[in-house]
């Protein structure tokens, strides 16, 4: 949450030919195609920019153009979860849905929440972001005729190793081709060696994080915690006392953290003596796996606003 005060806000339902506008200033709902040309007329429409705050719902990438493109006109725009909005809805008593209906919610969202908005992003972020998806696509392809193999018969199996093999091939280019992108960058390049020091992390891993959580460094360990979705929550009421959970958070950085601790608590001496002290506490293994992802995190956090290396740190 933000704490500028911005005097008009404006919903913005994203799809993939059209944009549904609701501006807290007007009544009206307006449609625009979700073009280049649409975009220029919804300019006309939008009051001062330093007033406005547009808020748009994270929709699988639609958004991300006219996103991009109200940030370069100067306006502050904030991307949001699309199932917080859901729930304000619901909360709400909005339980009809339609794309008008959504950009009114979502204007009244950013009215009641005020929601941080994002930065510009360059084009060099943008091709790391990208390239860090499609490494992701193509893994879960890998993974998924690995399946399909084992239940294959052997000339269907064969046909199946051909594509995982062209596949790995893929994926290799794609894992040098971000590492050619972070190397371009010395500041950058400079926090991707610093994780790679720790053990159990790994470039791979480094740069994951890197690109999902660019605030590394910047915030306290609290903050950075609950970014990345292993900050644990109360849930208690009145005498009784709930078991503590995590919540929300940035999903790649936490199945991230997740792959680095199953290696780290094996690989690493300081994350492994901090996870068997859990377990002989009596600890859950899912529970002192996840304690593990936060200590990890916060270390990661410290190495990198403190400009220290990993061994120095634990020295």
């Amino acid at each position: 949450m933000t704490d500028n005060v911005y005097k008009f806000h404006v919903g913005i339902d994203v799809s993939k030919a059209k944009l549904d506008v609701a501006l807290s200033n007007n009544n009206s709902l307006f449609q625009f195609p979700n073009s280049e040309e649409g975009l220029k007329d919804l300019l006309a429409l939008l009051p001062a920019k330093k007033q406005t705050l547009v808020i748009l719902e994270a929709t699988g990438g639609y958004e991300k153009a006219a996103a991009n493109y109200l940030r370069k006109k100067k306006f502050a725009v904030a991307v949001v979860n699309a199932k917080r909005v859901r729930d304000f809805a619901k909360a709400s008593g909005k339980l009809a849905k339609t794309d008008g209906i959504d950009a009114k919610t979502i204007m009244s969202f950013g009215k009641a929440f005020n929601p941080t908005p994002q930065p510009v992003v360059s084009e060099k972020e943008n091709q790391r972001q990208e390239n860090i998806s499609r490494r992701d696509q193509l893994v879960r392809l890998i993974v998924m005729e690995k399946q399909h193999a084992e239940h294959a018969s052997d000339a269907i199996k064969k046909s199946i190793n051909k594509h995982i093999g062209y596949l790995e091939k893929e994926l290799a280019q794609i894992e040098e081709h971000l590492k050619d992108l972070f190397n371009q960058d010395a500041e950058l390049k400079d926090k991707m060696e610093r994780l790679d020091e720790i053990k159990g992390v790994g470039e791979i891993t480094a740069m994951n994080i890197l690109i999902h959580l660019p605030e590394l460094g910047k915030l306290d360990h609290k903050e950075i915690s609950a970014l990345a979705g292993v900050a644990p929550f109360n849930k208690d009421s009145g005498q009784s006392k709930g078991k503590r959970e995590i919540s929300g958070g940035r999903a790649p950085v936490r199945a991230a953290l997740y792959m680095a601790v199953l290696a780290a608590r094996k690989f690493n001496p300081a994350l492994k003596r901090f996870y068997d002290r859990l377990i002989e506490k009596g600890k859950l293994k899912k529970v002192a796996i996840v304690a593990c992802m936060r200590k990890l995190i916060i270390i990661m956090n410290a190495m990198l606003r403190d400009g220290t290396r990993w061994e120095a740190h634990y020295a």
